[in-house]
């Protein structure tokens, strides 16, 4: 496979896994896709504009109208599969036990009361971050949008490069797929992007979103041993949130 086909699969690979676009899959996709870590943030652009759609017409339809229209692009754009994340680690969160104790909540598909929690709060953290957007000029609506997308797929990729993983699994496929090296060029253009642009509050989101990745990450590593597939999907829709509530107030204090 040349170079540019090895690309072209990656992110073909990323938005199947990433994303409910209807890309097709071919032989080679997933394996192009966790050993090119790059193609995370693409990901985020594509996703983080079809998501932000609906916020074009905040001028014309009332906030919590739009509010609800971009939280039903959200996930019909990126699909539902990552709030499993955000349950399990929900569940996680709130179980009394060691390190095995929670490594075997995760496992368990049996809902308890911190997933359910958890995915509510997650939930509901998007819809009013979606209203707050609804109350912010179209095009920085729309900026802030799609810089707490990249932002959070940026920071899975981080995720991917430089974490480790807690044991065999999906997020082991990543951790063991993806090198530091391998992100580097895309992680300088990305962070020179939101350089130029600051203090715009869509660069403020990008940096959100990373931020707020940082949160389940640092949990793993200090109460799991490391990453697994789970966390993946719950920094994911975590990074989003804290990306979105950022841009927000950026455009508010400023």
């Amino acid at each position: 496979m040349t170079a540019i086909g090895r690309w072209i699969g990656a992110v073909r690979g990323a938005l199947g896994f990433l994303t409910r676009l209807p890309v097709g899959f071919r032989d080679g996709d997933w394996e192009a896709f966790r050993t090119t870590p790059a193609a995370f943030p693409i990901v985020g652009l594509v996703a983080g504009a079809l998501a932000a759609v609906p916020l074009l017409a905040a001028e014309t339809l009332a906030a919590p109208t739009v509010a609800l229209g971009y939280l039903l692009s959200v996930y019909a754009v990126t699909g539902i599969h990552h709030l499993d994340g955000v349950a399990d680690l929900g569940d996680a969160l709130v179980v009394h036990g060691d390190v095995a104790r929670r490594r075997e909540v995760l496992k368990d598909t049996t809902t308890g009361v911190g997933a359910l929690l958890a995915v509510s709060l997650t939930v509901a953290g998007l819809a009013l971050g979606g209203l707050g957007l609804a109350g912010l000029p179209v095009g920085t609506a729309v900026g802030v949008a799609v810089g707490a997308e990249i932002g959070t797929k940026f920071g899975m990729g981080l995720m991917a490069s430089y974490g480790r993983a807690a044991y065999d699994g999906m997020g082991k496929q990543f951790t063991d797929g993806a090198s530091s090296g391998s992100f580097f060029v895309p992680m300088v253009v990305v962070l020179a992007a939101a350089t130029l642009v600051w203090p715009h509050p869509g660069a403020i989101a990008l940096c959100g979103a990373i931020a707020g990745i940082g949160l389940p990450w640092y949990w793993a590593n200090r109460y799991l041993g490391g990453l697994n597939g789970d966390i993946f999907g719950a920094a994911n829709e975590i990074g989003r949130v804290a990306g979105i509530h950022l841009g927000v107030i950026a455009w508010t204090l400023l």
